[in-house]
């Protein structure tokens, strides 16, 4: 009995430290909430939970999305350039997220090159992530899932994002911890009180969202990203034939999990982080 009761013990401790709690909400459910979601490129957040934004933003949620990089590097075509593709993302970015309900304002741009997030200096990256929390004091933060087994997956940005992110969710909450955010900006420590992790492993997820009523948001918003599909990723055009436009729509499709024959967005939900 005593080692049982030690095992079992060993798991709940587990459990804890790894986040978790046998209260996790129905996303789909929440009201009147401020979320802030930080994705690596625009597109990211369309392609991951374009259909829960959705489903927020229609419950009266307020929502930021939180953009690393402007994504001036994702084109095969040989006329396009850098700023030329910024300016397409950043227009495309807008767009899709009309559809899903979160206006332009409401799109924070931190202005990093594709690709490079990783070179950018750390601790300025750490510090810009956190004022943006302490500005817009969430009360749950998206992010990609730095989970051990997914992020030596992600590509550079995604991984990037993933860490810095976590980094600045625990800097917010401490004073110490770049004082001068208090001092010059007013910005004062905030210790978000709920993460939703996306980009998860089928294993390591624990909240499951049907987005069944809003697949048509989902699928425009992730098609308004036109020089991410083919044939405009290599030779770019702004309009979509309706053949390549049909290969794009069953392209996202496949990239969706369905659960109990609903299409469904995954995500690992968690209310804290370890401080050890």
């Amino acid at each position: 009995m005593a080692i049982k009761l030690l095992r079992l013990a060993a798991v709940s401790l587990l459990f804890l430290a790894a986040g978790f709690s046998a209260d996790i909400p129905r996303i789909e459910d929440m009201k009147g909430k401020t979320i802030l979601l930080f994705t690596p490129h625009p597109d990211d957040d369309a392609f991951c939970c374009g259909g829960t934004l959705a489903l927020l933003t229609r419950n009266g949620n307020k929502v930021y999305v939180v953009l690393y990089t402007n994504d001036d590097k994702g084109s095969y075509d040989p006329d396009m350039t850098s700023e030329r593709l910024a300016r397409i993302r950043k227009s495309e970015e807008e767009a899709g997220n009309r559809i899903v309900g979160v206006a332009p304002d409401h799109l924070i741009w931190l202005g990093h090159h594709d690709g490079m997030l990783e070179y950018v200096d750390s601790k300025a990256l750490v510090e810009q992530a956190t004022a943006v929390i302490r500005k817009y004091r969430p009360d749950v933060v998206m992010m990609p899932d730095p989970g051990p087994d997914y992020v030596r997956w992600h590509k550079t940005d995604h991984r990037m994002a993933a860490m810095n992110t976590l980094d600045a969710v625990r800097a917010a909450e401490w004073h110490l911890y770049f004082p001068n955010q208090k001092l010059q900006q007013g910005l004062e420590p905030w210790r978000v009180p709920e993460l939703l992790f996306f980009y998860v492993l089928e294993k390591d997820a624990n909240v499951w969202v049907n987005i069944d009523p809003v697949m048509d948001k989902k699928l425009d918003a992730s098609l308004c990203h036109v020089s991410q599909f083919e044939p405009g990723v290599h030779k770019y055009r702004p309009d979509w034939r309706a053949e390549d436009r049909k290969k794009a729509a069953d392209e996202v499709l496949s990239m969706l999990r369905k659960r109990d024959g609903h299409y469904v967005e995954s995500f690992r939900w968690a209310t804290d982080f370890n401080q050890y």
